[in-house]
């Protein structure tokens, strides 16, 4: 150690913690030489430097609004009211005054006012040590610096200020405050770090996103697959539904146009039907069309449905009309019958009324007979076509029927294969977009792990040596060694597993 550390405080004690820590960099404080006075609001701070700046005009006096970032001051005047008792809020304004600087002086204010302001600065003293130990050998006066009656009394305060920076070591113990502050920071960083009490937060969250993204994932797959489902299924059965009322409704129109039929519309009848059902299989094939493209549309899928085919012919046996000779026979010989007995029957009433015109009425009543023989034999075969249309009719809508129910089945059929194989790419494609952001995920929840184990070992390299100064400097100022504190002071944690292991090497 140089003749000039020997001489120099400061130098002294920086000398001593880089013995133990060469790479520990100094506090990089700016010492200023003067005395911030400072305390909670209404405490009476402004009236007590003031009165300081009045009676100890050689030394400069502060409020905390004087001093910039960086600098500190060389003693701590903390002015309290003596009206309450300290606050945690009280202390911490402390610490933060204090914390690079050893020497603190306790002030209680308004003593004018308040009798019992001895009370309160005993208890003002206890909660202050019971806060932090580096306070337990504070003085504390009484001051009254703007008494609303009477003269200012100051003389125990500027006795004690004129005291304390006499003493020939405060600047070392300023220094050894500072490092102290210092060394705190860095131990405290570094289990902040290796905590990572933000890191585990983001952790948790990247884990609850991704369990999230894998079930959106597992429900959005299933939904979409059980609504595309609900859509066909839907979709056979109002098509289904569809075919059977159209072929319901062009049965009962032939069969109404069936019953109507004349002699002249007959041959007519069958051609006609047959156009009929043509336009029944084609409206379905197009109902279909329509229904299924809406259906694409609302599922949302890209798909391209298959083109509609052609609508395929029913295929139905002509009606029997032509093979009815025994029951055409058999119309005659009645039809006959009835005509002859017409006849004769008018022959007979002509020949009973006017016997002179026998031979004429008999001509007569002849003609009529074969007449009425014509018109019934007409009638029952136009009657028994009808009857035979009518089943035909009905045989023909049925084979209609099982058509448009083919088409119907068919057309869904395609349509389903299409649309569940546009939804399989979307699956894939959604899939894909998933993997990708689990791997961002994955990623960052590996560098949090690497980070994690990179600050717990720099802390378990780091602060065997941070400790070891901390306790040199906590000897020099005649405090015994404690934890490092952590960043909320009311809690008080058990030392870390690096403080663990120093103090067993100790031992």
């Amino acid at each position: 150690m140089t003749e000039t550390a020997h001489e120099d405080p400061v130098a002294r004690v920086d000398a001593l913690v880089a013995a133990i820590g060469p790479r520990l960099a100094a506090p990089r404080v700016q010492r200023r030489d003067v005395v911030l006075v400072t305390g909670p609001w209404l405490a009476g701070v402004s009236g007590v430097a003031a009165a300081l700046r009045e009676r100890l005009p050689e030394h400069t006096f502060v409020e905390s609004a004087d001093l910039v970032a960086g600098e500190v001051p060389l003693a701590v005047v903390f002015v309290v009211s003596a009206a309450a008792a300290l606050t945690p809020s009280d202390c911490a304004l402390l610490d933060a005054a204090a914390a690079d600087t050893d020497l603190v002086i306790g002030a209680v204010s308004k003593i004018d006012v308040h009798h019992k302001w001895r009370d309160m600065l005993t208890i003002d003293r206890d909660v202050l040590t019971t806060h932090a130990p580096r306070y337990r050998n504070v003085p504390w006066v009484g001051v009254a610096a703007a008494p609303q009656a009477g003269e200012p009394r100051v003389d125990d305060l500027v006795a004690e200020v004129q005291k304390q920076l006499a003493d020939t070591d405060l600047v070392r113990r300023n220094r050894l405050r500072a490092w102290e502050s210092r060394l705190q920071m860095i131990a405290s960083r570094y289990e902040r770090d290796a905590e990572g009490v933000g890191r585990q937060a983001r952790i948790a969250a990247l884990r609850d996103e991704r369990s999230a993204v894998l079930r959106q994932r597992r429900l959005a797959k299933s939904e979409r697959t059980i609504a595309l489902r609900s859509q066909i299924q839907q979709a056979r059965v109002q098509l289904s539904y569809f075919a059977r009322n159209r072929c319901t409704s062009v049965r009962s129109e032939l069969q109404e146009d069936a019953a109507t039929l004349t002699r002249r519309t007959l041959p007519k009848f069958e051609s006609y039907a047959r156009d009929r059902f043509s336009e029944v299989v084609a409206q379905v094939n197009d109902g279909a069309s329509r229904h299924l493209s809406d259906m694409a549309a609302v599922s949302g899928l890209t798909v391209q449905l298959p083109a509609a085919p052609e609508p395929p012919p029913v295929e139905v046996a002509p009606p029997p009309l032509q093979s009815r000779r025994l029951e055409t026979r058999l119309m005659r010989l009645l039809g006959a019958g009835f005509g002859l007995g017409v006849a004769l029957t008018l022959s007979r009433l002509l020949a009973n009324l006017a016997p002179g015109l026998t031979a004429v009425g008999a001509v007569a009543c002849v003609a009529i007979g074969l007449a009425v023989t014509a018109w019934v034999v007409g009638t029952r075969g136009l009657l028994h076509d009808r009857a035979v249309l009518d089943r035909w009719v009905g045989e023909a809508t049925a084979s209609l029927r099982s058509v448009v129910e083919q088409l119907v089945a068919t057309r869904v059929l395609a349509a389903e294969s299409a649309l569940f194989a546009a939804l399989g790419e979307q699956d894939e494609l959604d899939n894909a977009r998933v993997v990708t952001r689990l791997k961002a995920l994955d990623t960052e929840l590996r560098e949090h792990a690497v980070a994690a184990a990179r600050a717990s070992a720099l802390r378990d390299r780091e602060m065997p040596t941070l400790l070891a100064a901390l306790d040199a400097v906590r000897r020099e100022l005649g405090e015994s060694s404690r934890s490092t504190p952590r960043s909320d002071p009311s809690e008080q944690p058990h030392p870390s597993a690096s403080e663990a292991h120093l103090n067993r090497s100790r031992e």
